[in-house]
């Protein structure tokens, strides 16, 4: 049979055509949202009774799934960054946060994601906090000297060369592009474009340069600054420049990676004026919905940029809320943290058990909730699986494909995960149970009123606790002197899991 010259030119358009969506769709763009010190029941999508709105969120979780059971490495910044881009529980390396003008917690040869994404011809940025490290010694002068005593032993602003290029920042580490002021609250503060700072930085940092405070303390650590430097300028700054970079990419014949990290929620707690009284939970709950509002503006691009359909967005946080969240509950009657018992740095589930949204088109349906697992850590090897990249043995050591969750053909990815902050206090979830190696979970301070007024009960003073989640979400009762079985299980594994140096199911596998 012969076909008509036209119509065979027609059929061959229309394969080449579909060809070109498969080969699209095979290298979806990514971005991440990354709030900071957000709690799980700030989200509107979380907590019908928070004071806080969050329709952007609320949204998002409207279109795509929502995760019930989702965390992060630990319970503070920087070690579950580090988790989240490298597949690989932090405290395998490190526990603390880098602080200011520290080195970069990546070993050379990490791979990270936007690495593994580079080899796959991906455009990759990251805009917002960085909180990894750079080499700020390779640009400092070698005749500088420290200046104050204490906490407040700084680096003056002519302790640099500032016109020199910052190394092992990231772009040593995967990234094409970086935007930002690399820890809202540490020197120096100034914007860094690449490796580059935009502006030097001129005087000593200065509280009293800036607009008052609007809840708390400003928790800024003393270091150089430019003159003109105003805080407040953060997230309307590095929204512009994220939602530059998105509407940039329509034109590229490359997919793109945005890691975009917000400063926010996390203190100083600065909500611009036109946020103010947005919430009822004070001006911690304007800065949470001036976030979503962010949040809000970026997939905007995404959608009128036309690149909508073809871009995973992921949305979650580095840890739970910070401690103002007791004064917070007692005042607004709004516990971040809701239901759950916590908040940054404890191990207890508050301190990382956060928000968790993936959409995928044509992926996740629309609207669904899973109760699986889940963990930022997964997100490495859910992407190397979509993306066909076989990860090495040396890489992403934790990682779990999420993929089989996501179409929804499956109930669990992980059944297990370690929960850390800091090395002497270690908690371990196996199933519905959860163990804490020590007499209790928290790191940031007990409050025993607020306890009192959630209907806790005294601590009972046991070497360590175990809770079953599925009955006990919020870790009122602790049952370890009825199990000791499960005590001893569970210690087993946790020291197994240590051990052994990795825990994702190829590498067991590979191991049987």
């Amino acid at each position: 049979m012969r076909f008509p010259c036209s119509l065979l030119i027609l059929l061959l358009a229309v394969v080449g055509f579909s060809c070109q969506i498969s080969t699209a769709s095979d290298r979806p763009n990514i971005l991440i949202l990354y709030a900071d010190d957000l709690g799980f029941g700030d989200l509107g999508c979380y907590h019908s009774g928070s004071k806080i709105p969050t329709p952007n969120l609320d949204q998002l979780a409207a279109s795509g799934m929502r995760f019930l059971d989702g965390h992060s490495s630990s319970g503070i910044c920087t070690p579950s960054r580090y988790a989240l881009l490298t597949g690989r529980h932090h405290w395998r390396d490190f526990y603390g946060i880098v602080n200011a003008f520290g080195g970069s917690v990546f070993a050379p040869e990490r791979l990270t994601l936007p690495e593994m994404l580079k080899e796959k011809g991906y455009n990759t940025a990251a805009i917002g906090k960085w909180h990894l490290g750079w080499d700020w010694a390779a640009i400092r002068k070698a005749d500088a000297k420290q200046i104050g005593d204490g906490r407040k032993k700084t680096w003056g602003a002519d302790a640099f060369h500032w016109d020199k290029p910052i190394p092992d920042g990231p772009l040593a580490h995967g990234f094409d592009h970086y935007f930002g002021d690399t820890v809202i609250n540490f020197p120096p503060y100034c914007w860094i474009e690449d490796d580059k700072v935009v502006k030097a930085p001129d005087v000593l940092m200065d509280t009293a340069l800036w607009k008052p405070i609007k809840e708390g303390n400003w928790e800024c650590r003393p270091g150089p600054m430019t003159s003109d430097w105003d805080p407040y300028e953060n997230i309307p700054t590095t929204t512009a420049k994220g939602v530059e970079y998105i509407r940039k990419q329509k034109d590229s014949d490359e997919p793109f990676f945005l890691y975009f990290a917000f400063p926010s929620p996390h203190a100083p707690i600065i909500p611009n004026d036109e946020f103010d009284g947005k919430s009822e939970a004070g001006p911690y709950g304007d800065f949470v919905y001036e976030t979503d509002d962010a949040c809000g503006q970026l997939i905007r691009a995404l959608e009128e940029s036309g690149q909508a359909d073809n871009t995973i967005i992921i949305f979650t946080a580095d840890n739970g809320p910070e401690k103002y969240a007791y004064a917070r509950d007692e005042k607004f009657d709004h516990w971040s943290a809701h239901p759950l018992r916590g908040l940054k740095r404890d191990i207890y589930e508050g301190g990382h058990h956060v928000p968790f949204l993936v959409k995928w088109p044509g992926v996740t349906k629309a609207g669904s909730v899973s109760d699986a697992l889940v963990s930022q850590i997964d997100i490495m090897a859910t992407i190397a699986g979509a993306i066909e990249v076989s990860l090495p043995a040396d890489a992403a050591e934790d990682s779990h494909d999420l993929l089989p969750v996501l179409k929804g053909g499956a109930d669990q990815a992980r059944t297990t995960h370690i929960h850390n902050t800091k090395e002497d206090k270690w908690a371990i979830r196996h199933g519905e149970w959860v163990l804490i190696s020590g007499n209790d979970g928290y790191h940031s301070g007990r409050n025993k009123a607020w306890e009192e007024k959630r209907g806790y009960l005294a601590d009972n003073k046991a070497p360590v606790e175990l809770y079953h989640l599925e009955s006990d979400l919020a870790q009122k009762k602790d049952v370890s002197g009825d199990h000791p079985d499960k005590v001893k299980d569970l210690a087993d594994l946790l020291k197994k899991i240590r051990e052994q140096g990795y825990s994702a199911p190829r590498l067991e596998r590979n191991v049987e």
